[in-house]
């Protein structure tokens, strides 16, 4: 059975990512692309939260239900909402295309419901060295969030 969800993402940065999970326990795919976006690296997490009532401050922090530290996509000791980076150009729209084994769109840990935030600066993917390094890969401000719901199949 396939899941689809979306994610419209608003604010200075702004843009459409899709999810798919073929099966429960494959990896998901999140593709789509996000404009507003300065050249180089940008943090790109899913938060706990599906709440944007302030903006993306509400979201609350990245999705992380195993009380792990913050890592990159690949690291086994990582937050579920850790995606890494999404890297731009300077010109034109930035692609979005990530595959992650960790994320879910089924069951308890399901990102579904919860938002995505494009950050203004790099993840450091936890090896930074700053005091934010272990908790937000000191990636910065906020720029573009936006609540994952189910799309149309």
């Amino acid at each position: 059975m396939v899941v689809k969800a979306v994610c419209v993402i608003n604010g200075d940065a702004k843009g459409t990512v899709f999810f798919e999970q073929e099966d429960n326990g494959a990896p998901v795919k999140v593709t789509g692309e996000v404009t507003g976006l300065g050249k180089g690296l940008h943090g790109f997490h899913v938060h706990e939260f599906g709440d944007n009532t302030n903006g993306c401050m509400s979201s609350g922090p990245h999705f992380n239900p195993h009380s792990k530290e913050h890592g990159a996509p690949g690291d086994e000791n990582r937050h579920l909402g850790d995606l890494g980076n999404i890297e731009a150009s300077g010109s034109g729209p930035t692609a979005v295309n990530i595959t992650d084994s960790k994320i879910t769109l089924v069951g308890a840990n399901s990102i579904i419901g919860r938002t995505v935030v494009v950050h203004a600066d790099p993840d450091d993917l936890g090896k930074g060295g700053h005091e934010l390094s272990k908790s937000t890969g000191n990636a910065g401000a906020r720029i573009g969030c936006g609540v994952i719901g189910i799309a149309k199949i």
